[in-house]
């Protein structure tokens, strides 16, 4: 009864505005467009749309539909994929999303040996601050997700791959530089820099700041690892990253990792996929793979 087509249409419309722009995108007339539309209605006995002066409003049914559209189509799309993939010879491509930006460096270590022990898998990476990451794995967008925050939900598996300490990192010649460690108060004076994204989703603030009731002076946002870094080694501020992250810049930059608080800050780094897709060959070997290059991170 309720068709893929349905299904289609239901999402054009509702992301294009109009019957018109939806039935270009679909390479359909309005008038077939609009004929699928009816007849699903007829069938299900309940309208999808009701007109709000020129535009279409999706009606609870039409909005039940649409959630449908956003679960299922992503499925049949990655399906068919995989499926044209497969009749080229080809294994697939792995999707990986990052919701760890300092992380992209200990990737590329991953990836590299990645790509040549799997010469038929390509890999795509998708790499967004604003980055939804467990929505776009269970929407199927992505196919593994790098993370230090796992949401334990159903049907989702996840996997510890390595450990790390969190630490802030100062300019070698930063007053800071030669301590053991430092406490919340020392740093209410100093420049936090930081990637662009929410405070609630930073552990220094978190895990150091917010348990001390206090802050720093200002934050400052970058996107880019490497000018973060720069800036820090300028003197211009402080930040907070992955003492491995650290400790390779600090071979090439004047920065130094300090400790935060007396037992320091420690994360995992995890592995995101789908229950359902626990024996695909070519994201096992991925995982594993993750596994033993974060053993040397």
């Amino acid at each position: 009864m309720i068709e893929r087509i349905h299904l289609l249409i239901l999402r054009e419309v509702a992301s294009r505005g109009s019957l018109t722009a939806a039935a270009e995108a679909l390479h359909l007339t309005q008038s077939a467009l609009s004929h699928a539309i009816r007849k699903l209605e007829g069938q299900i006995g309940v309208d999808v749309w009701t007109r709000d002066g020129r535009s279409l409003r999706p009606t609870p049914a039409g909005l039940y539909l649409l959630a449908l559209a956003s679960r299922l189509l992503p499925q049949f799309e990655h399906a068919e994929r995989l499926m044209s993939q497969y009749a080229q010879g080809q294994r697939g491509t792995l999707r990986i999303g990052m919701e760890c930006a300092p992380c992209y460096q200990w990737l590329l270590k991953v990836v590299a040996p990645y790509l040549a022990a799997w010469p038929d898998v390509d890999v795509d990476v998708k790499q967004r601050f604003q980055f939804g990451g467990i929505k776009a794995l269970e929407e199927w967008e992505i196919d593994v997700l790098v993370t230090p925050d796992p949401l334990h939900k159903t049907g989702l598996s996840w996997v510890p791959v390595f450990d790390y300490e969190q630490v802030l990192v100062v300019a070698r010649d930063h007053p800071l530089a030669g301590r053991a460690y430092v406490e919340p108060c020392d740093l209410v004076d100093e420049v936090l820099i930081t990637y662009p994204v929410d405070i609630d989703r930073l552990d220094i603030y978190n895990m150091f700041f917010l348990p001390a009731a206090c802050a720093p002076r200002q934050r400052k946002t970058i996107e880019t690892t490497d000018i973060l870094m720069q800036m820090v080694a300028s003197g211009r501020g402080v930040a907070a990253l992955p003492r491995w992250l650290v400790e390779e810049y600090g071979l090439r930059m004047p920065v130094v990792p300090v400790r935060l608080g007396p037992n320091g800050i420690p994360k995992q780094i995890f592995l995101g996929r789908r229950e359902d897709e626990t024996k695909l060959d070519y994201l096992d070997a991925f995982v594993q793979l993750a596994g033993s290059v974060g053993d040397n991170a």
